[in-house]
């Protein structure tokens, strides 16, 4: 307790006298702690929402994990290029960008204009393309240049590709079976 003043009501401590000075790094401190934690937490959710690998069963069939989004994806390439494909049963045929399919070496090909939900979009489409699933090549396939909207590394996997298979959804898999020649 303090010391009485003169009037008898004893006095009272500045309060700037018994609290510590506050750290000067206290906000800096504060905001690197939390990018740091948010960071983390980026790359956590980034590996717990990355598609699952293609696997491929006994029989030679392609196992395909249903992502996190509902959607299929599938590790591949097109022409060579490394690609990561969207499965879209609804698509005619494969179909990659434009800047996927220079790095491809993919040239020449029919003008066309695709017809999509959203109208018509102006591309090509060349022949005999060999495309790559999993660990599974297919060569001859159709493949459509013009997909936008998109990473230039992702395509859709379409029907060109897909033909080739007796394909299933079963829960949370897709199974592509290989038909019999």
């Amino acid at each position: 307790m303090n010391p009485p003043d003169n009037d008898g009501v004893p006095a009272l401590q500045s309060a700037s006298a018994t609290l510590p000075a506050s750290p000067k790094w206290g906000p800096l401190g504060i905001v690197a702690f939390w990018l740091v934690m948010m960071g983390a937490l980026y790359v956590l959710m980034n590996q717990y929402l990355k598609p699952k690998p293609v696997t491929v069963t006994a029989s030679g069939a392609l196992v395909i994990a249903k992502s996190r989004d509902g959607h299929f994806y599938a590790d591949g390439s097109v022409g060579g290029s490394p690609v990561r494909f969207l499965v879209d049963t609804g698509a005619s045929m494969v179909v990659v960008s434009a800047e996927l399919a220079q790095r491809a070496g993919l040239k020449g090909g029919v003008p066309t204009v695709f017809k999509t939900a959203n109208g018509g979009l102006a591309g090509r489409i060349l022949r005999d393309v060999p495309v790559t699933v999993g660990p599974v090549k297919v060569s001859g396939i159709r493949v459509g240049v013009g997909l936008v909207g998109g990473k230039a590394d992702e395509a859709l996997l379409g029907q060109s590709f897909l033909n080739q298979f007796d394909l299933t959804v079963s829960g949370s898999k897709m199974t592509l079976q290989p038909k019999s020649p």
